[in-house]
């Protein structure tokens, strides 16, 4: 019997598998694990309407604008996302701006003993029971709507037991191709797993080597295929720091104060799949409460991790961004900076491929090479040793707080600290 909300994380640490900890030896194969556990449950994921939101980057940020989107709209909106940042329960919540409400730490307890037996016979993965645990707290709360983030792939990711009104598929770049495949069509294959019949798919952006892909299953599927960057037209003016998207009759400026350039594309796919998402259900929208939300983006609590600003004087910056396409992204961000000095605190997990990724980083700044704490965290010196074959100098630290600690102490007020590399290192200082 689990006693309270302490016990109930030690026990899903310790006896269930976590990729984002362990790696591959936390993988499943198939959907077989999850399909029991539903069905145990009542099967609670064909209880309410969702959105599936998969792609390679921007899933979060699009999953919590559809949130805030949908809210706007008097919606009751759950949230599933994956991984954490220093809360398990960021992971269930309900609505994404305000009255967030997080899956209370008694749910978490009564959950586990509820279905303690049902785990022990079946023995799923750690992620598994975080789908099962949203689903059926979903339900229980009546959500009048429910976004859903994949958590790696799209096939055969645990989340791909719904049947949402409309799908999202932002974008598609290399990250974990031990699991999805070393080219680019053969992760979009993958990621494409989730596109279900006569179910609405949009696609983030237009990219020409998988575009095939989309279109075939689409077919095959019987399900209309649209590209938001081909019908909307999103644009941001660095001055007014207003976002304007036109096209398919939408003509909607707004005010961003929270904005960074680099989250533009998330807005038009976030914005065409809430369009999507009305029209297939007949829906009328308050476009005046609509362009609040969307101006008070700021508030949304457990939106963390991305550009996110931790200090002035010296300014520091944290971003989760860990593959080729988000870093080609937050490089150019970084490029719009003012500073006199740059210190780049930076970790990785030990499964990716860092020939194609320190490139990316600038060379002219000074390096603390740290470790994640977990056990695919890669070692500090052995990223220090790579790096330096990349021409980035720096020393290495026993943990990314004392990265951090040294960094603080080397700037001056006009430098700028970014922290980044992995959810996992920003996750340490968040």
């Amino acid at each position: 019997m689990i006693h309270n909300y302490k016990q109930a994380m030690d026990y899903l640490y310790r006896n269930l598998p976590m990729f984002q900890r362990q790696g591959a030896v936390a993988m499943k194969k198939d959907l077989t694990n999850i399909r029991l556990l539903l069905e145990a449950m009542g099967n609670p994921h064909k209880q309410f309407k969702s959105i599936h939101v998969g792609g390679t980057n921007g899933k979060g940020s699009a999953s919590h604008m559809l949130s805030a989107m949908f809210q706007s709209q008097s919606f009751r909106v759950g949230v599933y996302t994956s991984p954490h940042y220093k809360d398990f329960r960021e992971r269930i919540k309900i609505n994404s701006v305000e009255k967030v409400q997080l899956i209370p730490k008694l749910e978490v307890v009564d959950f586990i003993n509820q279905f303690e037996s049902v785990i022990k016979d079946i023995r799923p993965s750690f992620f598994e029971i975080t789908v099962a645990m949203a689903f059926k707290y979903f339900a229980d709360q009546k959500v009048d709507l429910a976004v859903v983030e994949v958590g790696l792939g799209g096939r055969l990711d645990s989340t791909n037991v719904l049947d949402p009104i409309v799908s999202l598929i932002t974008n598609i770049s290399f990250d974990h191709q031990q699991f999805l495949g070393d080219t680019l069509p053969l992760i979009a294959g993958e990621k494409a797993g989730i596109i279900k019949k006569n179910t609405p798919i949009v696609i983030g952006e237009t990219q020409d080597q998988v575009e095939r892909v989309f279109r075939e299953k689409a077919e095959q599927m019987n399900a209309e295929l649209e590209y938001a960057d081909q019908i909307l037209e999103a644009s941001y003016n660095q001055e007014t720091r207003q976002i304007s998207v036109f096209g398919n009759g939408i003509d909607l400026i707004f005010e961003a104060q929270w904005f960074t350039p680099y989250q533009l594309k998330n807005v038009q796919s976030a914005l065409f799949t809430f369009l999507t998402f009305v029209r297939t259900e007949s829906l009328d929208v308050d476009w005046g409460k609509l362009r609040n939300y969307l101006e008070n983006m700021p508030t949304v609590s457990y939106f963390l991790g991305r550009w996110m600003l931790l200090g002035e004087s010296p300014k520091i910056i944290v971003e989760s961004a860990h593959n080729e396409a988000g870093l080609k992204y937050l490089m150019k961000q970084l490029g719009q900076e003012n500073y006199e000095e740059l210190h780049m605190i930076v970790g990785f997990s030990d499964d990716k491929d860092l020939n194609t990724i320190l490139p990316k980083f600038p060379q002219k700044a000074r390096y603390y090479f740290v470790k994640a704490d977990i056990p695919r965290g890669m070692e500090a010196d052995m990223l220090k040793e790579l790096a330096i074959k990349n021409g980035l100098n720096g020393r290495s630290y026993s943990s990314v707080r004392n990265g951090l600690r040294a960094a603080k102490r080397r700037a001056g007020p006009s430098d700028l600290i970014f922290v980044g590399g992995s959810i996992f290192v920003v996750a340490e200082v968040v």
